[in-house]
């Protein structure tokens, strides 16, 4: 039997005179593409999951456990945002460390998950390098090893891709696949490109004017022409 990841359950927020909406039940161990125009609502449903935006109303269910009053940081989530949030001032393997420890209180033990982490994207020998230093698709490497070092079982990733050219987008596509097969974890993935949705999804949410529209398995998805948001986001 599949597990269930996150559950959304009569979930309600609202900015001034706009109530946003959430209902969603997610299967652990797969890759969700979460997409809408922009606007729709999709990273304040990833706030909502993360603990960034308390809901007014409604259940937060994570692998059955409610979420309610449970800061971000107690969360069995991690969240990659679309601006890598590194500190510039700090090395590469200091950020890395912050996932494992804010105080960076590291032992011998702590510092090999770092030398690792950075191994599995590809930065093996960066440790030492400044993220001004680095290309885009080497900031979000150094982003996804901090994420990793922390092996929470959810994975929120905003727009992972936005800021890369063709060539890295297909590249790290590549690599949160390999990762995600080695960690067998639950990731959510914000994209405005139905290519990233069919390079790595299993099943896609669509938001439309703070609401979920649809949740369907991905082949299923692509052959919606029913509701005119989604024909708009395929083209």
């Amino acid at each position: 039997m599949i597990s269930t990841a996150l559950a959304l359950r009569g979930v309600e927020i609202s900015f001034d005179a706009t109530t946003l909406a959430f209902d969603c039940t997610i299967a652990a161990g797969g890759i969700v593409a979460v997409a809408g125009a922009s606007g729709s609502g999709k990273s304040t449903l990833f706030n909502v999951i993360a603990g960034f935006e308390p809901p007014d109303r409604g259940e937060v269910r994570i692998f059955g456990e409610e979420m309610a009053g449970r800061p971000p940081a107690e969360r069995p989530v991690s969240v990659i945002f679309q601006e890598h949030n590194l500190f510039a001032h700090l090395d590469v393997a200091t950020n890395v460390g912050f996932g494992i420890s804010a105080a960076l209180r590291l032992g011998a033990a702590e510092r090999m998950k770092v030398e690792d982490a950075l191994s599995r994207v590809g930065l093996a020998g960066f440790g030492s390098r400044l993220p001004p230093t680095l290309s885009g698709g080497e900031r979000q490497r150094v982003a996804l090893a901090r994420a990793f070092v922390r092996h929470r079982p959810i994975l929120l990733l905003d727009e992972p891709f936005a800021a890369l050219d063709p060539g890295l987008r297909t590249e790290m596509r590549s690599l949160i696949r390999d990762l995600h097969q080695e960690e067998g974890n639950t990731i959510l993935m914000i994209t405005h490109h139905p290519d990233d949705v069919r390079a790595l999804a299993e099943s896609v949410i669509f938001l439309d004017q703070g609401r979920i529209i649809a949740h369907d398995e991905t082949a299923r998805f692509f052959e919606r022409r029913d509701i005119p948001a989604i024909s708009r986001f395929l083209g």
